[in-house]
């Protein structure tokens, strides 16, 4: 929920713009509340920059009907967006979505054609159990359980895994770049076993928790990861800015 405001969301939105401005290797992709999405899709398309990506931060399931407060990824499709967070720690950890809840939003992206970030991650808690790659088989297995109607051999180059350890998130203690590595290994290893090792190569793999500019280009280079999932950082411009010309 950052920024608090259309004119604060509009001013940062503006400078990241400007900064990104010529920039061609990257592609960036914001995320802001809702009520922003349109307000910012627009000039997102327009002038000599990174072309930016629009994503909604979640979907409901239903493509529509009486669900009171809840936004379809058709309704997100067809104000422009082209992304949206499935599954992010949050929505899990404030909103108890379940591994069911996860898969139904899925497909619904799928359906409605919008590219899904699936989130995945470990707490501190089940870190300390030595559970995280039960968690992360768990979560993963979970989320794609049936989607082979969408044909996954062709989706794989459209659905995108965000590892995001929880005990890094918003913490300053980022995980390192060789226990992330391993991270990434064993998130392909697991959708190798659910389907099979030539889709699991084709999905783009981002690393969140704690991305500063300082190491975010260690995520890409020595970890393995395409891309990055960027929180606090995403709301200070010239960071941002600098996070993203690092990584190209």
């Amino acid at each position: 929920m950052n920024p608090q405001t259309l004119p604060e969301a509009k001013k940062l939105f503006s400078a990241v713009k400007k900064g990104l401005r010529n920039i061609k290797k990257a592609k960036v992709v914001i995320c802001p509340p809702f009520l922003y999405l349109k307000e910012l899709s627009s000039p997102a398309k327009r002038g000599n920059l990174v072309p930016l990506g629009m994503g909604a931060q979640n979907c409901f399931w239903e493509q529509k009907g009486a669900f009171s407060g809840e936004i379809s990824p058709f309704m997100l499709k067809n104000i422009g967006c082209q992304y949206v967070l499935i599954g992010h720690s949050e929505r899990r950890r404030c909103f108890e979505e379940s591994e069911e809840m996860v898969n139904k939003k899925l497909k619904a992206a799928f359906e409605a054609k919008i590219t899904p970030i699936l989130c995945v991650g470990e707490t501190q808690e089940q870190r300390d159990r030595g559970e995280t790659e039960g968690v992360l088989r768990k979560q993963i297995t979970g989320a794609l359980q049936d989607i082979s109607k969408f044909n996954p051999a062709k989706c794989g180059t459209k659905l995108i895994i965000a590892y995001e350890p929880v005990w890094a998130i918003g913490t300053g203690n980022p995980c390192d770049f060789d226990e992330a590595q391993r991270m990434a290994l064993l998130i392909r290893k697991i959708i190798s076993r659910i389907y099979n090792q030539s889709f699991a190569k084709k999905i783009r793999l981002l690393y969140g928790g704690s991305v500063t500019s300082q190491n975010a280009s260690g995520y890409l280079k020595e970890a393995g990861f395409q891309g990055l999932l960027v929180g606090g950082a995403s709301l200070r411009a010239e960071e941002f800015i600098d996070l993203v010309k690092k990584t190209c």
